[in-house]
C-alpha cells in the first residue's frame, strides 16, 4: 500500500510540474510573439490543451502500469489491457462509466479527478490573465 501511495504522489507531482511548465513556457514565449493578440490567444488555449493531453497520457501510463502490476488494482470492464484502453479511460470515463477501477488503482482515478479540477482552473485563470494583459492592446 505505501508504495501505490508514493506512485500516486510521484504522478500528481509530475502532472502538476508538467502543467507549470507548460505555463511558465507560454509565459516567457508570449513577450516575444509578433502576432495579433487574438491569435496568441488561440495560441495559449491550444498549448493548454496540448498540456493536459499530456497529463491525460501520463495517468493513462500510470493506470495501464498499476493494471498490470501486482496487487495494485485493476481495470475490469470494457477494458482489454492496451495502453490506449488506459487513455480512454483516463480522459473520458474515471469509473463512472464502461471501466471499473477495483482495488489501489481506485485512489489514482480520485486523484485525477481531482487534479484535474485544479489544473483545469489554473489554465482558466491563466488564460484569463494574459487576455487581461493584453486584449485592450490589439
Amino acid at each position: 500500500m505505501v508504495t501505490v501511495i508514493v506512485f500516486n504522489v510521484i504522478v500528481i507531482t509530475l502532472a502538476v510540474l508538467i502543467h507549470y511548465e507548460f505555463l511558465y513556457r507560454i509565459t516567457s514565449w508570449l513577450p516575444h510573439m509578433r502576432v495579433r493578440q487574438r491569435f496568441r490567444i488561440v495560441l495559449i488555449v491550444l498549448i493548454a490543451l496540448t498540456a493536459h493531453a499530456v497529463e491525460v497520457w501520463l495517468f493513462a501510463v500510470a493506470f495501464f502500469v498499476m493494471h498490470h502490476a501486482d496487487g495494485w488494482g485493476h481495470l475490469q470492464g470494457n477494458f482489454g489491457g492496451e495502453l490506449l484502453d488506459s487513455v480512454y479511460f483516463s480522459y473520458t470515463t474515471l469509473g463512472m462509466g464502461d471501466i471499473e477501477p477495483i482495488g489501489n488503482l481506485r485512489y489514482l482515478t480520485g486523484l485525477e479527478s481531482l487534479a484535474g479540477l485544479v489544473l483545469i482552473t489554473w489554465t482558466a485563470s491563466f488564460i484569463y490573465l494574459e487576455m487581461t494583459r493584453y486584449w485592450e492592446g490589439d
